[in-house]
């Protein structure tokens, strides 16, 4: 199933249409992940309140003002960007300070509040003032205050972001060897900002060649430049088109930075890193197939293992999913049974199972889920792991979100890999065992969730306990934990789908000769 070009195929588990699910589910998971970063952890647009030069003479205490200061921080804005605009047309003695000193201004005003006065700088005509002062041959100072506007505006609403168009041909060029670092720097804030809004900008700033500047400014070994640049390319590629995400893969030194980066690197570079890693093995079969040839399965497991920060250990965990969620061949070469490297990878899963973090089991049960639907010779890597006990267990417990991600790495346990739409074998001495430690009640309870998808997963797995169970005994089972009752709720259901499913196994195991005892004579 293509999909828009993301194209890494899963194998069947239960059925081959909760292949397709989960190869869906992880495609979504990698281009949406940059709203769940906003909205959580890593936000993909930065207010810039302390700058790159170590300035700190913002306040960053008064974070939510009243309406009265932010009233007055909008007529001080528009003072600002007035007081610019005749320091820019100014020729005289000291015009270069004058400039200096009314950018300065205009930046402190935009950096004071966590709700910067955008709307006001922008109907003062900021904009045009701003790219004059990002002229070439002006001083670093005055780059990199206009810059820094440019940053916090950028961090604005979808129309303010996109005021910014006129200066990215400017903020582009600064990235290049000829600027100063601080400059550079600033100027790939404000960029990452725009890449962070959307697609269109993306395209812009592709076409206008950010690219291969920004992944230069990762190559050094540490500094808050790498890491602001890897931040910002990780925007820029994050999809869903995969052309960005192949195009940075192929610049020279961009795997050597990136291993690098994982293996030495503090953990907020790390984490930074770890993004673009996400992005890469998520959009680009050509960036996973490079990715897979390198030292980054065994650094990203090194990290998982030693590291306990939730905001580095999220992209390194959703790394790892992609990169074996690839194809079969991709998967069978990364996950060799009785390799050390295979043990290592189940063993911080578990770490992560057992984790506080909501986020990380989850997270952990979706990469199993991804082992679980491959060879046999992977599903018994899981079934006689210590992953299976703390599974079971979560799907009994954990939030929903989790159960159903549980539910997808038991239920692909319990079938050997299938071609086409054919019935999936079983492997009944898995079934027969989760059954016997209890996992039934937890598949019927996704039956009765009001999630579709779920209430597939419930009703697949009660067809292989219907089906395959040994001496007839599935269909006892289904009735003792009120199976029946949750399949004839699909009875009239709207889902067509659902509905023929239920309906057709209560038909063929629950019909009228369900019960009698045939064997009498």
């Amino acid at each position: 199933m293509a999909d828009d070009g993301l194209a890494h195929h899963r194998r069947d588990p239960i059925k081959s249409s909760v292949g397709n699910v989960a190869a869906q589910r992880r495609r979504q998971n990698a281009v949406t992940v940059g709203k769940e970063r906003r909205e959580s952890l890593v936000r993909a647009k930065r207010l810039c309140r302390v700058g790159t030069s170590g300035d700190s003479e913002v306040s960053i205490d008064n974070d939510m003002m009243i309406d009265e200061e932010q009233s007055i921080l909008e007529t001080q804005a528009s003072s600002a960007v007035e007081e610019l605009k005749s320091a820019v047309v100014y020729q005289g003695k000291g015009a270069m300070q004058k400039r200096v000193s009314a950018l300065r201004e205009l930046r402190r005003i935009l950096s004071r509040s966590e709700f910067p006065p955008i709307e006001a700088s922008l109907k003062a005509g900021a904009i045009s003032f701003l790219v004059q002062c990002l002229s070439f041959g002006s001083p670093d100072e005055q780059l990199l205050e206009a810059a820094w506007c440019l940053t916090n505006i950028a961090a604005g609403k979808q129309e303010e972001t996109k005021a910014l168009l006129p200066a990215l041909p400017l903020l582009i060029a600064h990235l290049g060897e000829k600027s100063s670092l601080p400059v550079a720097e600033q100027c790939a804030w404000a960029l990452g900002n725009v890449a962070g809004e959307g697609d269109e900008l993306r395209n812009i700033m592709l076409s206008q060649g950010a690219l291969p500047p920004l992944a230069r400014m990762m190559m050094p070994n540490k500094g808050s430049t790498v890491r602001t640049a890897a931040w910002a390319l990780s925007n820029l590629i994050k999809g869903p088109d995969p052309k960005a995400a192949t195009e940075l893969i192929r610049v020279d030194g961009v795997v050597e930075a990136i291993l690098r980066h994982l293996k030495k690197a503090d953990e907020e570079l790390a984490t930074e890193v770890a993004w673009v890693v996400v992005y890469l093995s998520a959009l680009s079969n050509i960036a996973t197939s490079i990715l897979v040839k390198s030292d980054v399965l065994q650094l990203l497991v090194e990290r998982l293992a030693t590291s306990n920060s939730l905001q580095l250990l999220i992209p390194v965990l959703r790394s790892l999913g992609n990169l074996v969620a690839g194809d079969s061949n991709t998967s069978c070469a990364i996950l060799v049974p009785g390799h050390e490297i295979t043990d290592r990878v189940i063993e911080v899963l578990v770490k992560c199972l057992k984790s506080e973090h909501r986020v990380l089991k989850k997270e952990a049960a979706w990469v199993l889920s991804n082992i679980a639907a491959g060879s046999v010779e992977h599903k018994q890597l899981i079934y006689s792991s210590k992953a299976l006990a703390l599974l079971l267990r979560l799907l009994s417990t954990a939030p929903f979100d989790i159960r159903k991600e549980v539910a997808y790495v038991l239920g692909n346990l319990c079938v050997a890999p299938t071609q086409g739409d054919a019935k999936p074998n079983l492997i009944q001495e898995h079934l027969v065992s989760l059954i016997g430690r209890g996992c039934l009640p937890g598949f019927i309870d996704l039956v009765r969730s009001a999630d579709p998808e779920a209430a597939r997963l419930g009703l697949q797995f009660m067809e292989l306990v219907l089906r395959g169970m040994p001496n007839g005994e599935g269909p006892k089972l289904v009735e003792l934990e009120d199976g029946i009752d949750a399949m004839e709720r699909f009875q009239f259901h709207e889902n067509e789908d659902l509905r023929n499913m239920a309906n057709g196994l209560v038909d063929k195991y629950f019909g009228e000769d369900y019960g009698l005892d045939v064997s009498t004579e």
